[in-house]
């Protein structure tokens, strides 16, 4: 769908608005949401300001919305990997889908939502919760899968799934940091590796 944005002078020209979103979420990734400025973000979507309210709403709304598009194009194999028939499957395509994400052309190394709570101060409190309201869903989601696991006797009883997918989150939001901060693909590969390889039970 394409909205119509005043130019200024003369017609108004139309924009794709997902294009238009997909620009915003490139610039959120890089800079974060605080570091993100108005006027970057107009630039990247071609459009003004005001057009941005009007189709978007305020910086706070587009970021929530640059969220769902994260979710939904960047980290759809979270849905798939949790499907997997043992835990260690499960893992193993959370950590590849994680390294490829983070090792991809041309999107920004690092973790969205990493990146917007280290930068965020207390002027971005809702913006923390809302990143961490949506980590802890997704992180219910893996707990609930480890125990389905663990009932079926794929790792040992000591193995608490909670702490264990607690522990799977830290690796993967680790390699978000780390690859914002530049560490190669083969560096992240090894993090992997050493991760499955040390995975409890089959």
């Amino acid at each position: 769908m394409e909205m119509a944005v005043q130019s200024g002078r003369g017609r108004p020209r139309e924009f794709d608005p997902e294009e238009a979103l997909a620009a915003a979420l490139q610039v959120f990734w890089l800079r974060g949401y605080e570091g993100a400025s108005m006027a970057e973000l107009t630039e990247a979507m071609g459009i003004t300001k005001p057009s941005l309210y009007a189709c978007f709403g305020n910086k706070e709304a587009l970021f929530r919305k640059a969220l769902d598009l994260y979710e939904r194009d960047k980290l759809c194999y979270v849905k798939s990997a949790l499907q997997e028939t043992t835990a260690k499957a499960v893992a193993e395509k959370l950590l590849r889908g994680a390294l490829a994400l983070q090792t991809g052309e041309p999107d920004p190394r690092a973790c969205l939502g990493v990146i917007s709570m280290v930068a965020c101060t207390t002027h971005a409190d809702t913006i923390k919760e809302e990143v961490i309201a949506r980590r802890a869903s997704s992180e219910k989601a893996m707990v609930e899968r480890f125990e389905r696991a663990k009932a079926e006797g794929d790792f040992p009883e000591s193995i608490d799934p909670a702490a264990l997918a607690a522990y799977l989150n830290a690796v993967m939001q680790g390699m978000g940091v780390q690859a914002g901060a530049g560490a190669t693909p083969e560096q992240l590969a090894q993090l992997v590796d050493m991760t499955l390889a040390v995975w409890p039970g089959r």
